[in-house]
């Protein structure tokens, strides 16, 4: 009796321990600040500061499904119906997106860059990796389609951003003309795997049964319910997949899987030769509008010649 007791202790402590340090650490990872993130791209060179600061800006809230607000920027350069929405990585926010609006605006296009939920200006309590993410997106692209009524709009995403525009057009409502995913995970639960092994040394059994169920308890979802993969089978409009060969933070591996699960013929590939994770346009800048332009061309979206 004395050992099943001892047993069901250790269990239990193993549950609690478990379970909440990891969950804590997936739901509430480190943040940066605006200021930060601004200065660090400038010292790194980029973007062009001249040109972002003489691009009119125009801020925005909206209040998301779920209470809280949603800040971005509109950079309403140009008189025409083209946008693009960027959306960020975790601990990042709307400064990170910067050198992605200027891409943008050199093609002619109108951008709105905006921050997730727990990061930036934007309010929310955590971070869920697209799955409420998701229905955020759904937001702004409805304040600016009613803002600016008839659009071409595409949605670029990078990292985390890319994993919520996927989840988005698979799972909620595939409206953009056309997506660019920078170096998004397959799964959730694929990425946390490659993760506990790299950074602990852990098998997944060890550690995501119980954890997916602390993120049910805690915030509402299993770690399977957190699937590009599965939302990338139903996109019909163009999806470019881009990442950096050498990421070691999400193997490029998950994008070919993306790109195969792609099941329409409007889809193509860059797989970068340099670049850290997310350093797919910083470190290959020539190539990445290269083949953006290239990529619009062919899905016949009409853009400014670089």
């Amino acid at each position: 009796m004395m050992i099943w007791l001892v047993v069901a202790v250790l269990f239990l402590v193993y549950f609690i321990g478990v379970g909440y340090y990891f969950t804590q650490q997936v739901l509430f990872m480190k943040t940066n600040s605006l200021e930060f993130i601004y200065q660090r791209e400038l010292e790194n060179f980029r973007f062009d500061e001249g040109l972002y600061r003489s691009v009119q800006k125009q801020s925005f809230s909206i209040e998301s499904r779920y209470g809280y607000e949603l800040r971005g920027y509109l950079f309403e350069a140009f008189d025409t119906n083209n946008w693009v929405i960027i959306t960020h990585g975790v601990t990042v926010n709307k400064n990170n997106s910067i050198k992605y609006a200027e891409l943008f605006l050199k093609l002619g296009f109108n951008v709105l860059t905006y921050d997730h939920r727990r990061h930036g200006e934007s309010g929310g309590h955590t971070t869920s990796y697209g799955y409420y993410e998701k229905f955020d997106l759904q937001s702004v692209v409805h304040y600016l389609k009613d803002l600016k009524g008839e659009i071409v709009l595409g949605i670029h995403g990078e990292s985390m951003g890319a994993c919520t525009m996927l989840q988005y057009a698979g799972f909620v409502e595939d409206s953009a003309a056309f997506y660019i995913s920078d170096c998004a995970f397959s799964t959730f639960e694929e990425q946390l795997t490659y993760r506990l092994k790299m950074d602990y040394k852990l098998p997944k059994w060890a550690i995501l049964p119980v954890s997916s169920i602390w993120l049910k308890l805690r915030n509402g979802f299993f770690i399977k319910d957190i699937s590009p993969l599965l939302a990338t089978h139903n996109i019909k409009n163009p999806v470019l997949f881009v990442h950096s060969k050498p990421d070691p933070y999400i193997p490029f591996t998950h994008t070919l899987k993306l790109f195969e699960a792609k099941n329409q013929n409007k889809r193509e590939l860059f797989i970068a030769e340099n670049g850290a994770h997310a350093m797919s346009l910083n470190e290959n800048k020539d190539d990445y509008y290269s083949i953006v332009s290239s990529f619009l061309n062919t899905i016949g979206v009409k853009h400014h010649s670089i």
